[in-house]
């Protein structure tokens, strides 16, 4: 079996580049090594989002970001040391060296462990807005359920969560529940189990997790806005959240804004520089969230954003942390980005 070869690249790859890869091979992993072969660092999908984080252009060589000094094992190492070593250091891929420091292979965990391919996590699809910005197509169909092909919206998110081994699912609704309801059901038409969050007055983007179960909440809990066109890869979503040990975690998107005006920078009335329609970045809020259990049960039945959440959690000391999207993201929030969204669905595989 000689598919790690797949994951090798050079020093002289870009951190794009290395994005390509880490999404075409199954590794999830790519090695950084020299001419030799030698290993000079790994990158993960973490590794990406971190390096997005710290402003890092896709330019620049993935050595800015790797990571320099791996958890790696040899060749005649045994089953039960390699699992040790990655429960030591937390990792589940551990690349292979020979006596030389050059790479002949890579240890998976999931090659050692008998796993389930089904995910007990709870994904809550918020689902209750009046989508008015969407009037008139909004007018007798709830946002979710508007069609993109041939397809409602949250069908297809549905679809992607099912895709990634997730099956335990609550839609909260308002709006139309009943268009939701009488579509969706029980989730039997897809294999997994759906039950509804039925607000009975506005509660915000979180106040409905007041009404989650208690005793169901055993995992990190998914909560995503349901009018979202997205590719983000959910396994990594939740192996982000679950690697820095967050206790609540944002989805955000890189949004860029070119201002209409020639910024001008001065020094009392003298004039020290003129940035001719300079373009603003900032990171937003993508509506997708993971939150870990204890951090739900303080929700009380009332209006509550998501917003206020993240700011309650933090203020408690508790960790939060932000993940990155570099996958295609579009929120379906008025017309044009509606009619953007089924241009783009009719070449979805190459989102």
């Amino acid at each position: 079996m000689n598919e790690w070869r797949e994951t090798l690249i050079g020093a002289n790859t870009t951190i794009h580049e290395a994005i390509r890869e880490i999404d075409r091979v199954s590794a999830q992993i790519v090695l950084v090594v020299d001419e030799q072969q030698k290993l000079l660092g790994t990158v993960t999908d973490g590794d990406i989002r971190r390096g997005i984080l710290r402003g890092f252009s896709y330019e620049e060589p993935v050595t800015k970001i790797m990571k320099k000094n791996p958890v790696t094992t040899g060749k005649n190492v045994s089953k039960n040391e390699i699992l040790e070593l990655m429960r030591i250091n937390d990792v589940a891929r551990i690349p292979v060296l020979n006596e030389k420091g050059q790479v002949v292979g890579i240890e998976f965990l999931d090659n050692f462990l008998s796993k389930p391919t089904k995910k007990d996590n709870i994904v809550v699809l918020m689902a209750g807005g009046l989508g008015s910005r969407l009037r008139p197509l909004t007018g007798e169909c709830p946002k979710p359920m508007l069609l993109i092909g041939d397809k409602p919206l949250m069908e297809i998110i549905l679809l992607n969560f099912i895709e990634y081994g997730f099956h335990r699912f609550y839609i909260s609704v308002n709006y139309k529940a009943d268009i939701i309801e009488e579509f969706f059901k029980d989730g039997s038409k897809w294999g997994v189990e759906i039950h509804y969050l039925r607000e009975k007055k506005k509660m915000g983007t979180a106040g409905s997790l007041s009404m989650l179960p208690k005793d169901v909440m055993h995992e990190p809990v998914i909560v995503m806005n349901a009018d979202l066109l997205t590719r983000v890869n959910f396994n990594q979503f939740l192996d982000f959240h679950l690697s820095h040990q967050s206790a609540a975690t944002m989805a955000i998107r890189k949004y860029e804004f070119q201002m209409p005006y020639g910024a001008v920078t001065t020094n009392n009335y003298h004039i020290v520089s003129i940035d001719e329609k300079p373009v603003q970045q900032f990171f937003v809020n993508a509506g997708m969230y993971i939150l870990s259990p204890n951090v739900l049960g303080d929700i009380s039945d009332s209006y509550y954003d998501m917003t206020s959440l993240f700011q309650d959690i933090s203020d408690k000391g508790l960790q939060t942390v932000a993940f990155p999207i570099r996958e295609y993201w579009l929120d379906i929030g008025g017309i044009k980005e509606y009619k953007q969204g089924e241009i783009d669905y009719s070449d979805y595989e190459n989102f």
